[in-house]
């Protein structure tokens, strides 16, 4: 088997391939979809809290680094110059410390801000706690200089524009990218808020050591280099015109122009120590306050834009991720609905055309088959039901179907009518061969009849025996045909005439033993076919069992009916064996030459067709001898257990009577009975066709008138009489030989010498045969008898025809 039809199999059905094929991709969409909106969600809700955390930690943070910045400068003012007033710094402190305030009341968020920002925030925080200490130095330096305490708010200064910096990387890289210039931007004013507190400690001295120029150098290069390279070339809309504005601005030019001359008054000729600042500070301090008030509401307004921009994206980005999410289910839906609709179509399709195969196969075509069997006419075309499934695959298949279905209905007619031809041969091969049999079986009558020599009687009841045989078979090709054989009875006949017609139409009748002590009869209409049905048994059985074995016949009533066993002991066969002779035996057989061509045993096939035509039940099993039992079981609807009415006075002649009844015989027949007993099989058939019995010795004898009826004494060793034949009971009514009216039979001129002498010396020997009931026959007077009845003494019976 290979990996595709295992995988075929697995699955189990079409059904649920098709609802896994919808299944699959559903569920595809479905886990894309879900993945998808989270990640939509995931994203916008993560770009709000940024945007949050941004407004509530970056802009205080930028808040309180602008306060820190003015700070700054007015501590350096201080420490230039303490005797001056301190109204101005006590005031920044104070705005310093409610910037401050307000960044340390978000510890609740920069707890769950990630970590890379957190780290930043938590300095920022741990640096400010530090910043009374340095504003103490400030008021009295005592532990260190004025430059380390401005270095101090520098430190603080710079945790908070690195904390910006974190905040400002988030998720969106438009946002990004637009904090980065305003990032640079507070990173040039933190810049020169520097060198305004370098200039503003050094004014009232007037001079700058070589350090301290160092640095302010550093201070100025870095600015320019930040505002000229990286700021003002990534600023875009307001915030880049609002930064050229300022860069234009007199103030800026007059920064600018300080910064130079600081710059070149290195090169002036002053010493490394001591190098002398120009005379700028009110240009400078005028400058710085304008340019501080306008860089701060830049930064302001462009990190308030940017918060705004980054909430204003976070919302859009959750709007969308909803529609987004509404059109995929509403998609996912869609999908879902039309797969589960085209797999339901599809599936209803396939079990409409799985139905009409199934009731094609399980329905139509058997009840075809049986119409044909009962001989009715069937049209093929009315007999198909058209399938239409569109023009699809599916209809395909359909047309496929309709195509196959009308070939197997065509085939099974003509199988029907073929069958029908066959048997109509076979039928008429069968009555030709009958009428031929009948016709030999008449010629040999009248040879008996004509010969009283024992030698030639016995090999004429031989060839008699043998014609009653081939009569059985040409009887089987009949019954093969589906029709009736044409023997028929007018009353019912005794079992015990049953049995012995049926023992004598096997050849090796001699070996068959019949117990029975059973006086019922079987109606008529089935007397033909139960002698026919248990011919063939008993046949079987002497066939199949080794000789001199002995078959035995037994019968007797049971609680559903009359039950035959015939017994042998021969091989027997296996439980296989016997259960399918059983199965086949239990159903109505049918015709089939190709089957009875593969098995020749025609009997079997005969024995069910009789049995199922009369509700006679056949069973075989194993015999304790080691052969075959075969049970009979006749239902009581065809046993009759009263014997049949007397003939009325004066309906027929007495003869009639015996040949009817079975209780009486003529002289004449008891005399020649023992004659034909020396050379008969023994047993004969049941009676003939005629509606009425003939008379026993009409076409035989001419006495002048019918004995009275008596009834028939059995012998003393137990044996019942032999049975007495009827000639020409056995011919269809065209054949017989019609015989002398009664008023006839003593007409002088038919009584010859030859007819009286053969007469007497039939009854002669017929009176020294009874007179010698224990002594042994001569050899070659023995002849084949009858078998024994082991159930004692049976009453003489009507004789049986061939």
């Amino acid at each position: 088997m290979s990996r595709r039809t295992g995988a075929r199999r697995r699955l189990g059905s079409i059904r649920l391939s098709l609802v896994l094929l919808a299944l699959v991709p559903s569920v595809t969409l479905a886990a894309m979809w879900g993945v998808t909106t989270i990640q939509m969600f995931s994203e916008g809700l993560r770009l709000r809290d940024q945007t949050e955390l941004s407004r509530s930690t970056g802009a205080m943070g930028t808040d309180a680094t602008l306060a820190l910045q003015r700070e700054r400068t007015l501590s350096a003012a201080w420490l230039a110059s303490p005797k001056g007033s301190r109204a101005a710094l006590d005031a920044q402190r104070a705005e310093t410390d409610e910037a401050v305030a307000k960044l340390v009341g978000q510890a609740d968020a920069i707890e769950k801000a990630p970590s890379r920002i957190s780290d930043r925030l938590y300095s920022v925080l741990g640096s400010v706690g530090s910043l009374e200490y340095y504003r103490d130095q400030v008021d009295d330096p005592t532990d260190i200089t004025a430059q380390q305490a401005l270095d101090q708010y520098s430190s603080i200064i710079d945790d908070q524009i690195h904390a910006f910096q974190e905040l400002s990387q988030v998720d969106d890289g438009d946002l990004t990218s637009q904090a980065g210039p305003l990032v640079g931007l507070e990173h040039a004013a933190e810049l020169v808020s520097r060198e305004d507190a370098q200039l503003t400690l050094a004014w009232p001295t007037g001079h700058l050591d070589d350090e301290t120029w160092t640095q302010f150098t550093e201070l100025v290069n870095t600015r320019r280099w930040l505002v000229k390279d990286q700021v003002v070339p990534q600023l875009t809309g307001s915030a880049k015109a609002q930064t050229e504005r300022i860069l234009a601005s007199r103030e800026w030019q007059t920064l600018q122009s300080v910064e130079d001359q600081v710059l070149a008054s290195r090169n002036a000729g002053a010493t490394s120590d001591r190098i002398a600042l120009p005379d700028a500070q009110k240009r400078w301090s005028g400058a710085m306050d304008t340019l501080s008030e306008q860089y701060a509401d830049l930064i302001q307004q462009q990190t308030a834009g940017l918060l705004q921009r980054s909430a204003d994206k976070a919302d859009a980005l959750l709007l969308k991720a909803a529609l987004l999410s509404a059109g995929g289910l509403l998609a996912l839906l869609l999908c879902v609905g039309m797969s589960w609709r085209i797999t339901r179509s599809l599936s209803r399709r396939l079990r409409g055309l799985r139905r009409a195969a199934v009731s094609l196969a399980q329905e139509r075509l058997p009840d075809v088959v049986a119409r044909l069997e009962r001989g009715e006419t069937v049209d093929p075309e009315s007999a198909t039901t058209e399938l239409d499934y569109g023009h699809d695959e599916l209809g395909q298949v359909a047309r496929a179907f309709n195509t196959a279905q009308r070939t197997a209905v065509h085939t099974a007619v003509e199988l029907a009518d073929t069958r029908r031809g066959f048997q109509k041969i076979i039928l008429g091969i069968a009555r030709q061969s009958q009428n031929l049999v009948n016709l030999q079986l008449s010629k040999l009558d009248t040879l008996e009849r004509e010969h009283t020599d024992p030698d030639i009687l016995k090999g004429l009841y031989e060839l008699d025996s043998t014609a009653s045989q081939l009569r059985r078979y040409e009887e089987n090709l009949v019954i093969v045909s589906g029709e009736r054989p044409g023997r028929s009875w007018a009353e019912p006949v005794a079992l015990v005439d049953i049995l012995r017609s049926a023992v004598g139409e096997v050849a090796e009748y001699q070996r068959v033993e019949v117990l029975t002590e059973e006086e019922v009869y079987v109606a008529p209409p089935a007397v033909a076919d139960v002698i026919h049905l248990l011919a063939e048994l008993i046949d079987n059985a002497t066939a199949y069992s080794p000789a001199p074995s002995p078959v035995t016949v037994r019968a007797g009533m049971v609680a559903k009916g009359l039950a035959v066993e015939v017994e042998d002991r021969g091989l027997g066969m296996s439980e296989e064996d016997y259960t399918s002779f059983n199965e086949q035996l239990a159903v109505p057989p049918q015709f089939d030459v190709v089957a009875l061509a593969d098995d020749l045993r025609l009997g079997m096939f005969v024995v069910g067709r009789l049995a199922h035509r009369h509700g006679i039940a056949v069973t075989l099993r194993s015999s304790p001898y080691g052969g075959t039992t075969a049970i009979v079981l006749v239902p009581h609807d065809i046993v009759v257990r009263e014997a049949p009415g007397a003939v009325k006075d004066g309906d027929a002649p007495e003869d009639e009577k015996v040949a009817v009844d079975g209780r009486g015989a003529t002289d004449t027949e008891r005399s020649e009975a023992p004659r034909r007993a020396e050379a008969s099989p023994g047993t004969e058939s049941a009676p003939g066709p005629a509606p009425e019995p003939r008379p026993l010795v009409a076409a035989r004898t001419a006495s002048a008138a019918p004995s009275p009826a008596r009834e028939v004494v059995p012998r003393r060793d137990g044996l019942a009489p032999l049975p007495r034949r009827v000639p020409q009971t056995s011919l269809v009514e065209e054949l017989r030989e019609e015989s002398a009216p009664a008023g006839d039979d003593g007409s002088l001129d038919d009584f010859t010498a030859e007819a009286a002498a053969s007469s007497l010396a039939g009854f002669q020997r017929g009176t020294l045969r009874a007179r010698d009931d224990d002594a042994e026959p001569p050899h070659d007077e023995e002849v084949a008898a009858i078998p024994r009845q082991a159930a004692g003494p049976v009453p003489s019976t009507p004789p049986a025809d061939r």
